[in-house]
């Protein structure tokens, strides 16, 4: 073992945007911090997550508004062009920047950061497997395990000729045709961006609707959706084999249904879920728990069973693979133990989200199935589908859907679940999330005066 050469009061394993989070606001009180991180400053998020993927959906975006200008009457042009290299090298110019301002953020709050591979030696020592192959032995009060997740491919005969969620970014072409897999979020939003792109997308599910987690309202329009704007949606599906053709392209097998066929694409992509990233870690040397998903078990406050060792983020087990939750997880952390604020945890409920689809969907609290299962005869269902006047000056056939869906339980028809999709979506979720997570019932809602002509006055309209 090498020997102890540095010593600290919080140890971070993990340069991503919740380690990061914790790291900087222990050190804004006061504590001695050390960072690790094996790759990119920012984890998923930055470099293969939250912000290249809106950035590559602003594409996406402007590329259905070309669409829709014709409606409109603009004219003098025919089909814009895209330059995916272009558009590639300036997009990763855009996340290289942040990861410079991360290193500098850390560097003004006297964090001591550290590039290489982190190993448990006891629940105070971790040992770094440094970029040049020396080793440093870190001696903690605290140690925040925030390593994150990492996408997985099925292990079918072929998987290295696939890409997963991550390679999507790496890719220095656009492809003309696609495999997608995978009915989450994640698959829904590439395979959505790739389609609006113009990349012809064969999009195989398990099951016979997208976003299965969803509330129904939302699984139901987003399917129909996207069958109705041309994604190749192969229902009941699964990829079985990949071969590997003479021109470089990619022959895909899939079984659909009981029916067992083919077809030729440039890339397969596999959007099939992730896995926490803990094989160095040598966990079990402290017996810390895991669940059968192999997620790092934690309490309200994010501690692990293992005294001063703490976990967030993607690789624990509460549920939530979202940036801003595991930024706020790990701020209150720091505030409970190095400012004194002995109960500052984050509450997990009503925690919004948003999948960047086409169109945007939102979402808050309980599903419908999820209410009536907590509260009985006691829930209270709201919903409308309409046509936004985004689409007014188009044909009926051009013209997406808007489903908006409120789910109330109690006699004061408390709001315990929010569910939109339509243009906007994302936006206009984040106010309706400060009322619904201060409680805000269906008066409420009804009591503030709408904005005319928006999509979102339905939501303080509907009867």
């Amino acid at each position: 073992m090498a020997p102890i050469q540095k010593e600290c009061d919080y140890l971070v394993i993990g340069g991503g945007s919740g380690g990061i989070a914790s790291a900087r606001r222990a050190a804004k009180h006061g504590a001695k911090v050390i960072a690790i991180e094996s790759a990119r400053l920012g984890g998923t998020c930055v470099n293969v997550g939250c912000v290249p993927k809106k950035v590559t959906w602003n594409a996406a975006a402007i590329a259905e508004n070309f669409k829709d200008a014709k409606a409109y009457g603009f004219g003098g042009f025919e089909e814009p062009t895209f330059d995916w290299p272009y558009f590639k090298k300036k997009r990763d110019a855009y996340v290289k920047r942040l990861n410079g301002i991360y290193a500098n953020n850390l560097g003004r709050d006297k964090i001591d950061t550290l590039h290489g591979r982190a190993s448990f030696v006891s629940k105070n020592e971790v040992e770094v497997k440094l970029d040049d192959g020396t080793k440093q032995t870190i001696r903690a009060k605290n140690i925040l395990i925030a390593t994150g997740g990492r996408p997985t491919i099925p292990d079918i005969p072929g998987k290295e000729l696939c890409i997963d969620s991550d390679g999507f970014f790496d890719l220095e072409e656009q492809p003309k045709r696609i495999a997608t897999s995978g009915a989450g979020y994640i698959g829904v939003e590439m395979s959505g961006m790739l389609h609006a792109l113009g990349t012809k997308v064969d999009f195989f599910i398990r099951g016979d609707k997208l976003l299965r987690s969803f509330d129904p309202l939302i699984q139901d329009t987003v399917t129909k959706e996207y069958e109705r704007q041309g994604v190749n949606l192969h229902k009941g599906a699964q990829i079985t084999k990949v071969e590997k053709l003479d021109d470089g392209s990619k022959k895909v097998y899939y079984k659909e249904g009981d029916k067992e066929s083919s077809i030729d694409v440039d890339v397969v992509l596999f959007a099939v879920g992730r896995v926490p990233e803990i094989e160095d870690l040598h966990l079990d040397k402290l017996g810390i728990k895991l669940n059968e998903k192999k997620h790092i078990v934690v309490d309200d406050y994010q501690s692990t069973n293992v005294e001063n060792v703490f976990a967030l983020g993607d690789v624990c087990d509460r549920g939530f693979e979202l940036t801003p939750v595991a930024i706020a997880a790990g701020r209150r952390l720091s505030e409970r133990l190095f400012a004194g604020k002995k109960d500052a945890h984050l509450d997990y409920s009503n925690i919004p989200s948003v999948v960047f689809a086409h169109p945007e969907i939102g979402s808050i609290g309980l599903t419908e199935p999820q209410a009536r299962e907590k509260y009985g005869n006691s829930v209270k269902i709201y919903k409308t589908e309409f046509t936004a006047m985004y689409y007014a000056m188009m044909e009926p056939e051009d013209k997406g859907p808007t489903a908006y869906k409120i789910i109330c339980e109690g006699v004061n028809e408390r709001v315990v679940g929010l569910h939109i999709l339509g243009v906007g979506s994302s936006e206009i979720l984040q106010g309706f999330g400060v009322a619904i997570k201060m409680g805000a019932t269906k008066a409420d809602f009804d009591n503030c005066v709408a904005i005319h002509p928006v999509s979102a006055e339905e939501l303080v309209t509907m009867t």
